[in-house]
């Protein structure tokens, strides 16, 4: 089983090389939604949001006014590549402030779009790499709605053709279930994880970080910043030369660090914008310096 591999070669003709590449998360890293802001403060005290999401015609997710700005200095100064889990479809109704990214990558890896569009070259190899060494998606979803109790479940889903998620009531999943689940994922070439309300099962070799080498490698970058907040992006944070953690999350909760991540304490929206700072401080001082 192997992990999709860069192609070697030089930077893409499609895009000017850049120095830096910023790869961050979306959900509860960069953007949020009313549920996930924990603005912990008085009314009068709460920072202007500005919506970047609308779904079934109503706003969904947020950043602060802030933050809009820091990530239309960031786009300046260096590649900024959105990274989610999300499907491209979820992904298109995200709308951040200024252009729309060049690159970005969704469906845990399994898509690498360019202008919002597939690079078909990329998932073909995916589909490849998943066909040769893990179980078939089918055999993974039968067994994770055999498995689970509906009492607890609430629906179960498939991402893209490349993987499943159950969504549950957390508090019903039994203690010992997940590790249960994941033994038996592992020995198929899968992993698993509960993220929320959300249980995930995932192909070992579709990773944040696989095609993130990819965008590197098309963009001819040198550095690598990076943000996230779940599980599911610990390869990715690990990819980084410099990455940021907020105080809430999966990787939070569970102490997860590494010597290049700087774990904040800022929790909600407000995480966000605190990570943008210290990405816009640490660009400009890296510009300042090749100088």
């Amino acid at each position: 089983m192997t992990t999709p591999q860069p192609t070697p070669g030089t930077p893409s003709p499609t895009a000017p090389a850049t120095s830096t590449v910023i790869a961050t998360d979306l959900d509860r890293t960069l953007i949020y939604s009313t549920a996930a802001l924990a603005l912990g403060m008085p009314d009068e005290q709460a920072p202007r949001l500005l919506c970047v999401e609308v779904y079934n015609g109503r706003p969904l997710s947020f950043i602060t006014e802030r933050a809009a700005e820091l990530v239309q200095q960031l786009a300046a100064r260096a590649a900024l590549v959105p990274v989610t889990t999300r499907t491209r479809a979820q992904y298109h109704r995200v709308h951040l402030p200024g252009p729309p990214p060049k690159y970005a990558i969704c469906a845990n890896g399994g898509h690498i779009l360019i202008d919002g569009r597939t690079d078909r070259d990329w998932h073909d190899d995916v589909r490849r790499t998943l066909a040769d060494g893990c179980a078939p998606l089918a055999e993974v979803l039968d067994h994770l709605v055999a498995a689970a109790d509906p009492a607890w479940l609430r629906t179960a889903r498939v991402a893209e053709d490349l993987f499943a998620y159950l969504v549950v009531e957390r508090s019903g999943v039994p203690e010992g279930w997940l590790k249960e689940l994941q033994a038996w994922t592992a020995e198929r070439g899968w992993t698993a994880s509960l993220q929320g309300r959300k249980i995930y099962a995932v192909p070992r070799p579709l990773t944040k970080s696989a095609a993130l080498a990819e965008v590197v490698r098309r963009t001819g970058a040198d550095r690598v910043l990076a943000a996230g907040d779940s599980l599911l992006d610990t390869d990715l944070l690990l990819a980084a030369d410099r990455a940021w953690r907020p105080g809430h999350g999966e990787l939070a909760e569970t102490g997860w660090n590494a010597p290049n991540v700087t774990a904040l304490d800022t929790v909600g929206v407000a995480a966000g914008e605190a990570i943008l700072l210290r990405m816009s401080t640490w660009t400009e001082a890296t510009r300042i310096g090749q100088g």
